[in-house]
């Protein structure tokens, strides 16, 4: 059996954690997920140092971090933005709305260039997977329901809110 690059790149202990992480389903993770494989704090810093740099984890927020599968083509891979949005703000305050929301609903046929998401406690735009997120700061999120985005569930403007940006 020939060995892949990714294979090849990564170390024992790598191999270890990334493939438990997949078995057990884990795409979105956070450090106490895999503090076990680690002997102290500092080694498991080196590692995910490592794993950032190769491009196998990417940093999502302060504490949580996104798996790039192994199955991923010379280590592209992309997650629904929705999805993404709702792990960042750690599934509360925050909603989907804007010309996002309106494309959801199919209020537009325009596919939006980034993902607006009102938030009660980020703002500015972070990049991903080569799309663009863009969070709005408000003090009260606009009327909103919880929707299912490949499994996972996401707070969704309302139809009636995303009118306004028809």
């Amino acid at each position: 059996m020939q060995k892949g690059k990714i294979t090849n790149s990564l170390s024992k202990r790598e191999i270890e954690v990334v493939s438990y992480l997949e078995l057990e389903g884990k795409r979105f993770f956070v450090r106490g997920d895999v503090e076990r494989f680690f002997s102290s704090r500092n080694v498991m810093n080196f590692h995910f140092h490592r794993l950032m740099k190769k491009g196998r984890i990417i940093k999502i927020n302060r504490e949580k971090y996104y798996l790039v599968p192994i199955q991923a083509y010379h280590g592209k891979w992309s997650e629904h933005p929705f999805v993404v949005a709702d792990e960042m703000c750690n599934g509360k305050k925050y909603c989907i709305g804007g010309k996002s929301a309106a494309h959801y609903w199919g209020l537009i046929e325009q596919i939006p260039a980034e993902t607006e998401v009102f938030s009660m406690d980020r703002q500015g735009r972070k990049e991903f997977f080569g799309f663009t997120i863009r969070f709005r700061r408000v003090r009260k999120l606009p009327p909103h329901v919880k929707i299912s985005v490949q499994g996972h569930a996401v707070l969704m403007a309302t139809k009636e809110e995303s009118r306004k940006w028809k």
